[in-house]
């Protein structure tokens, strides 16, 4: 017995930040962001908090699922971190929808999502009888350098969420990680003890060596969907829809070349919102749920890879 997704849940900041607003402060241009990454705009928290975002994708997710707060059992938040180091984003969600239930929060960056089903699926193996929230969010605007080109004009902000009940849709998940802090990381602000004062400190923002990073995640999904499918007992071709991180459209066009499969078998939104880490597997999610593109029956394969460096990927089979 593991779970079924009986709910899902988005939220997007309302200002929305194009290829041509960024060519106004940094050295590019729409051409040349599209043609290196498939991303055309993205939405940044300018008005909204990071709990905003996700309080509004987890009441959708409730609403959808048709449960109230009261009944969850569990709320786990796969997220860099929210506008607080303490309290959890998670308990911040819990106080204001009003639920009573344990709540963290889960850092496995971009592969945060996968790794939080993979938590929950181990909780309903203990306790079948339970309702769990997986929220995951991130607001990418608040943690990379904007003088930098080469990494802010991948990013965006946005949290997408699940309701999951005991049930058998999960067929086969795994996770991996290796530890790697050259490809992809962010320095936590150093502080300011006396004794640190004059210290050089790397500033507190995103770092990435882009071409390890593209390497890294091709091989990530290309290996994960492979053994993924394979102990889930199916073919690639078996697969209804896959839906790989959205970071890059490249990285996803190189994957499925390297699989010999067609790209319009993964779904790419990566174009209007770009690179969201964790939250941007349950936002697709959420939207193909919404307009009614899932069926009983509907094999989906999600697929993330991110900073640690990590991966998940899963085989659902919705009910």
């Amino acid at each position: 017995m593991s779970f079924t997704i009986i709910g899902t849940g988005s939220a997007l900041p309302k200002t929305i930040q194009t290829n041509e607003d960024l060519a106004q402060f940094l050295d590019t241009s729409h051409e040349w962001i599209v043609s290196r990454t498939g991303i055309e705009a993205r939405h940044i928290c300018v008005d909204e908090s990071i709990l905003d975002i996700a309080l509004e994708a987890s009441v959708n997710a409730l609403a959808n699922a048709q449960i109230k707060p009261a009944e969850l059992d569990l709320i786990i938040c796969p997220t860099l971190g929210g506008d607080t180091v303490t309290p959890s984003l998670a308990c911040l969600i819990q106080e204001q929808l009003g639920a009573t239930c344990p709540s963290f929060d889960l850092n496995a960056a971009c592969s945060g999502f996968v790794y939080g089903l993979d938590v929950a699926d181990a909780y309903f193996s203990r306790n079948g009888d339970m309702k769990i929230l997986v929220i995951a969010v991130d607001a990418m605007s608040k943690l990379v350098d904007w003088q930098d080109r080469a990494t802010a004009v991948l990013f965006g902000d946005g949290a997408g969420a699940t309701v999951l009940t005991s049930g058998d849709s999960l067929k086969a998940i795994q996770l991996t990680a290796v530890g790697n802090q050259h490809a992809l990381s962010i320095p936590w602000p150093k502080g300011n003890h006396p004794l640190t004062t004059g210290q050089p400190h790397p500033a507190p923002y995103l770092l990435m060596d882009g071409p390890e990073v593209y390497r890294f995640a091709v091989a990530a999904i290309c290996s994960d969907l492979r053994s993924v499918t394979q102990k889930a007992g199916i073919a690639l071709a078996d697969l209804d829809y896959i839906i790989p991180h959205q970071a890059n459209q490249r990285i996803i066009e190189g994957a499925a070349k390297r699989l010999k499969l067609s790209i319009d078998k993964f779904v790419l939104r990566v174009d209007g919102c770009g690179n969201t880490s964790a939250a941007s597997i349950p936002l697709v999610l959420d939207e193909l749920n919404r307009n009614g593109l899932f069926k009983s029956g509907t094999r989906i394969a999600l697929t993330a890879f991110g900073g640690g460096l990590t991966t998940g990927a899963c085989v659902i089979e919705w009910a």
